[in-house]
This record gives structure tokens, sequence and C-alpha cells, in this order.
């Protein structure tokens, strides 16, 4: 490996500008959801009786009549035969962090040999892959592999196609013989229909009627391209989705030139490709554009029901990969594959409503205000005891470099709200825990009149550093890794405002909403406690500067920086309790995520050092071992010649690809010893390991480097 590879792959880049011409046109927008079995499908394929008790399950929620089985199987098939299907698959979200699939063939044989394609009820509603080979944190042992996929209803069947044929896809959650739960799905939706009873409870507070309610989430997906080229040269983004080494470029981010940028022609040909897969498979891909760093992008979608959308966001990560390639590029979705620059993120969008009505959104009459404060009111409360567990949302190996770096928020947890909206809520909280008011001179709100004044949309201002932040109508969660599963962090929102929402209820219960000025009365001194109490959590401030750290400890907020303090937050009793007592896991199914998520965690970290350590000593060193001869023969040849220009510089650049052979030996030694220890001692010993090739990147002749660098990376993709 060397220049010639390098100058080889910049070469094939530069191809690219000759292939846009051939690039497939983008279709009309009659072909969104063409691979997805939804209600025009379910209409089509399925006798109107039939179709009409699957789209109650689906938009009612109605439990599933299986006598409707078999019908429902046989239309799928038809259906999906029609688009070129040939197998189906249960698709789940096992606790990889991923998707995974086993394709079963619509193939079986007739008595007298004849091929025939089926596909029954019991089919569609149940599949067996074996669950010892996934992770189960304890619950499944080798010799207790089996494990069970069930379909579910509300989220459609869609169609995945590949270079000569297509599969049915199944979504489906994933559970063990003994019935714990082994997948992200099932907690998810576990923790939607707690959400929906305990907003159903609020609203019947309220004197309202019985109406339904909808969890949205809009998930804003970042990520980076980078020629296939340079990534096959390099073993770190291969066997790692991040650069363990790469010295800084004097350019890269710092003219803010990027975001927003013009859309370079090979980029858009890829963004036009994506957009197109993504609308056929029924995902709302709605805008595109340039991120902050070279060669970082986005694609946000339309906001959609949760459980949806989750599914949505898992399939976009597939997207993107498979078409990247299509494109001869990779799509990178770690949350730093590049140091120094920014990272990539999933800002998790989550809003609530009850009828058709965004929760989070002021009204028009004191009623609604009423009723926003309160959800409002009850979110605060929500994120502020369970804060820790917010955090232990967003740990990952990869997030881990990004939090707190350049644009990602920290790993305090807070609430920013804007100056309107924080102003209304002090005033309303002017009462202290026992009714008093805090300061006479000062007009107090009250709940039973115009609560409210006329506010915009964008009532608030934007605060790109806050991790949690409310943005007009919803909450936007900033902290989560570009990789991670969307799953985590909303089930644990569903789960915390659930119980907040309750802790409301049960006080306003005693309440009588026939009395208005009683009950908004009664309302102002509930919620003006809530206020009092939690309003700690509330930040409007910059997240990144140091003196936040500060105020957040006089605060008493908790301070979970290092990734396995906040995930040792999933054991504490009263988080365990939470969950338990809301149906969303037991008490061994949380204990065994964490399990998961530790073991994860520490593989993951332990693969970098290994590749670091491989790079290090077969790729780097024997590089720098050359130059360190070559120098030296130099040397020798002017000694010979009697020269002595050029000789101390010579010597100078010789002295230091010693030190560098001599450093890089003794931390390549240190690495590998550090491999058998804790994660800490290999994150250490890397950046000692990163810190001496870098330098030696600076050193070593330009054609002579193995390893693509950054400023081609970031900067040649056409």
């Amino acid at each position: 490996m060397g220049n010639c590879s390098r100058d080889y792959a910049i070469e094939k880049i530069a191809e690219y500008s000759e292939k846009l011409q051939s690039i497939e046109q983008f279709r009309q927008p009659e072909e969104y959801g063409k691979y997805v079995f939804n209600e025009a499908a379910i209409k089509q394929y399925l006798p109107k009786k039939v179709a009409d008790k699957l789209l109650a399950t689906i938009r009612d929620r109605q439990p599933l009549d299986p006598s409707i089985a078999d019908d429902v199987a046989n239309a799928m098939k038809e259906w999906a035969i029609s688009l070129g299907a040939t197998h189906f698959t249960h698709w789940f979200q096992p606790l990889t962090g991923g998707t995974a699939e086993k394709h079963d063939a619509f193939l079986d044989i007739s008595p007298t040999g004849e091929a025939l394609m089926t596909f029954s009820g019991k089919n569609l509603i149940k599949g067996e892959p074996d669950a010892s080979s996934l992770p189960s944190g304890g619950l499944r042992c080798t010799f207790e592999a089996r494990g069970y996929t069930a379909w579910d209803p509300t989220s459609p069947a869609f169609i995945r196609r590949h270079q000569n044929g297509a599969t049915l896809c199944i979504p489906t959650i994933f559970c063990s013989y003994t019935g714990d739960v082994l997948d992200k799905k099932t907690p998810l939706l576990r923790s939607i229909s707690a959400l929906e009873k305990s907003v159903k409870r609020l609203m019947k507070a309220f004197g309202c009627g019985e109406e339904a309610v909808c969890v949205t989430l809009g998930a804003e997906q970042e990520y980076f391209l980078v020629d296939r080229n340079f990534y096959l040269h390099r073993p770190d983004l291969v066997q790692t989705g991040r650069t363990l080494f790469g010295s800084a470029p004097p350019r890269h981010q710092q003219l803010e030139d990027h975001y927003f940028g013009s859309i370079r022609p090979r980029i858009l040909a890829f963004m036009t490709d994506l957009d197109q897969e993504l609308w056929r498979l029924g995902i709302p891909a709605k805008t595109r554009h340039n991120e902050v760093a070279p060669a970082q992008f986005e694609v946000a979608p339309i906001f959609e029901e949760l459980n949806l959308a989750v599914d949505h966001n898992m399939l976009t990560m597939d997207v993107l990969r498979r078409v990247a390639l299509r494109h001869g590029m990779v799509c990178l979705l770690h949350e730093k594959p590049f140091a120094g620059i920014n990272g990539s993120g999933k800002h998790n969008n989550w809003a609530l409503s009850y009828g058709g009505r965004n929760l989070l959104e002021p009204g028009d009459d004191p009623q609604q205000n009423a009723v926003f404060l309160t959800v409002l009111t009850a979110i605060i409360r929500a994120v502020d005891l369970h804060s820790d567990i917010l955090r232990a949302s967003t740990v990952s190996a990869g997030n881990k470099h990004r939090l707190g770096g350049n644009e990602a928020p920290p790993s305090i947890i807070s609430i920013f709200l804007g100056e309107q909206l924080t102003a209304i809520l002090e005033q309303i909280g002017q009462k202290t825990s026992e009714g008093g008011p805090m300061n006479q001179k000062q007009e107090v709100i009250r709940l039973g009149g115009e609560v409210l004044p006329l506010l915009p949309k964008d009532s608030t201002d934007r605060n790109r550093t806050s991790p949690f932040a409310f943005t007009g109508n919803k909450f936007e969660f900033r902290a989560c890794g570009s990789s991670q599963s969307c799953a985590g962090f909303n089930m644990t929102m569903n789960t915390i405002v659930a119980e907040s929402l309750d802790f409301i209820s049960e006080q306003l219960e005693k309440l009588s909403p026939g009395d208005s000025e009683s009950f908004h009365s009664g309302l102002e001194d509930i919620l003006a406690r809530i206020l009092h109490d939690h309003k700690r959590i509330v930040f409007n401030g910059n997240n990144y500067s140091p003196e936040w750290v500060e105020e957040a400890k006089k605060r008493g907020l908790p301070i979970l920086q290092k990734s396995m303090d906040a995930l040792r937050t999933l054991l504490k009793e009263e988080n365990q309790e939470l969950f338990e007592r809301y149906g969303v896991f037991t008490h061994t199914e949380l204990s065994s995520r964490f399990e998961v998520f530790l073991e994860e965690y520490h593989s993951r970290i332990r693969i970098e050092g290994g590749i670091a350590l491989e790079m290090a000593q077969n790729i780097i060193l024997p590089i720098i071992l050359r130059e360190y001869d070559s120098a030296l023969s130099i040397l020798t040849r002017m000694k010979t010649a009697g020269l002595t220009e050029g000789a101390e510089g010579t010597r100078s650049v010789a002295a230091e690809l010693g030190s560098l052979v001599d450093e890089l030996t003794r931390a390549c030694k240190d690495l590998e010893e550090a491999l058998g220890k804790q994660h800490e001692d290999i994150l250490e010993n890397m950046r000692i390991v990163r810190a001496i090739v870098d330098r030696a990147e600076k050193v070593v002749s330009d054609d002579a480097w193995p390893l693509p660098k950054y400023r081609e990376m970031l900067f040649i993709y056409n």
C-alpha cells in the first residue's frame, strides 16, 4: 500500500463526473408507497369485510381478529409476488441496535412434484429465529435457543428490492421462548400504550371526551459520505466505522461554507436516488442538505406516528448504506468518524396529540392553554426526575466521542424553553409549595383566564447547545447518536411522561371540572408546586460554557459524563420500579439491557484498540522505518561525497523519524497490554498511539504515507 493506491483512488473518483448523465431521472410522486402494503393495497387485495377488520386494528388499535390471518397472508403474498418477491422475512430489531431477518421462500412442493407459492396465516403471525445467537443479556443460553417473532400489524409490510429480486418484509416483535423481550420494538409499543392511557386519564380529568392519542416523531438523520476507494484503504473505517488515525487538514469546517451550501452533482445524484428509494418505501423524506462538516449531510422526514417513524428510521439507515454503494461511496453513520470536526447525531423531534390536536401547541382559548401548560409542566417534571435514564438512552461507544464536542449537546440533561415561555411558567410558579405568593407585587397569571398571549409557532429561539429543547410545538432531543435506534430514547420519554401525567391526574381527579373557577384555581396550585420543585432543569443559556457545568452542580443535576456511570442508572431500584410499573420492562428484562449495552460498549472499544494496534504495527511503523532508513542512506551518501549542505536538516528529520520509531514501538506495546484491561486503559493508550501516528503523518513524505488523508476523504468525492 503506498502513494500509487491513493493516486489510483483519486483517479477513479474523477471518473464519476462522466457518469452523471446515466443516472435515472426522478420518478413522479405517484410512486410514493409503491412497495408498501398500505391502505390502498389492503383494499385492492382483500375482501371489504376483511380489509375493514385489518384497518380497524391498524387505525383504531382494535385487537386483531385471528380468523382473518389466512386471508391477509394470501393477499400479502399475491401483492408481493406482483412486485417480484420470491421470499418473505420477519423483519425485527434485536438488541444489536440494527435489524435482523431470515428469508424463507414462498416455495412449496405439491405431492406431484409441482412448485407452489404459498404463505399462510401462521407464517404471517409467527416466526421462530434462534434467540441464543443474538444479544440477550443472559436471558437465553446456547442450549435454550428458541425465540419467536410476532407480526406487528400497526407497521405495514414492505418490499425490499435487490439486484435480481425482492423480499416481502413483515415488521415484527422478538421475544424468547419464556416470553422475555429481546428487541427494541416491544418496549416501545408498551410505552406508547402506557402513555396513551395516561393522556386519556389527564384529558378526562379536564372533562374532555375520549379521543385518539398519537405520539409522533420526526427523526433528522445526519451522515457522512466518503468515496469507496478511500474507504477500502482505511482498515479502521472498515472495522469500526471511524478513523482511528488522521491529522487534521489546514482547512476543514472553519470557513463555515459547507452548511446549506450548494450540493455537488455527485452528492445530489445520490440524494435524488435516496429520495426515490425512500418514497417507494412510504418514508416521507422531506429535507436534504449539506451539514456543517465537509462531506456531512442530513435527511429529514415529515413527522409520523412514533412506532412507524422508528421503523422508517431503521430502514432509512439501511437505504442510505445501499444507495451510497450504488454511487461508489460509503455512508458513515458513526457518531464521530473524523476527529476534530462535527460528529453526526439523530435529532428526535417528539410530540403528542389528542383528537388530532397537538398538546404541545398553545390553543385559542383558556381551556386549551391550560392543557398545554399542564402537559408542558408534566414534561419538565419528568425530565428533571428522570434525566439519568434519558442520559442512559444516549450511551454508545460512538456517541461518547461526540457529546459535548462542536455542535453536539453535553451529557448534562437540561431543558430549553426560551425566554417568553419561561417567563410565563415563572409567573405560574410564583407560589411556594404551600401556595402563598412569592412576590406580592408581581401579577400572577390565572389559568382560568387568558393564560397565554397569542404566540406564533416560533415563540422561542433555537438553542443548538441544548440536549432537550422546546422548538414551538415539539421537543427536540439532540443528544442521540446517528447510529442509534430511536426506540431507546422515545421509549424512555413515553414512560417518564406517562408517570408525570398520572401524578398530575391523581390530584386533578380530586377537583371538579364542572366548577371552572375552583378547578383552574386548584390546577394553578398543582402546577405552581411542580414548577417550584423542578424549575432547576430549565436552562436557556449556553450549554457549552464551563460556567454551566458549575451551575448544574449547584442545581443538583446529574453530571453523568462517563458512559458507565450513565448506564448504571438502569440498575437503580427506582428506575427499575418505574419501568415495571408501566409494563415497559420487567426487572429481568431491564437488567438484561444493562448487560447487553455494557458488553457491546466494551466489545466495540476492544475492536477499536485491536485494529489501532494492527494498523500502527503493520502499516505505519514499517513506513516510518523505511523513511528513517532513507534518511540515513542520504546522510551516508552526503558523507561519502563530502557534502555538508543539507546535512543538518537531514539529521534533524532522521532524528525525528527515529524518535517516532521508539515512541510508537513503546506505545504499541502498552496498547497491547491495555487490551486485556479496562476500557479506560484501552482508550487512553489508543489516544497516545494516535498522537504519535498523527505526528508521523506530518513528517513522513506525502508519497510514502499509506492511508488516505483527511484532506482527501473529506473534500474529494467528485
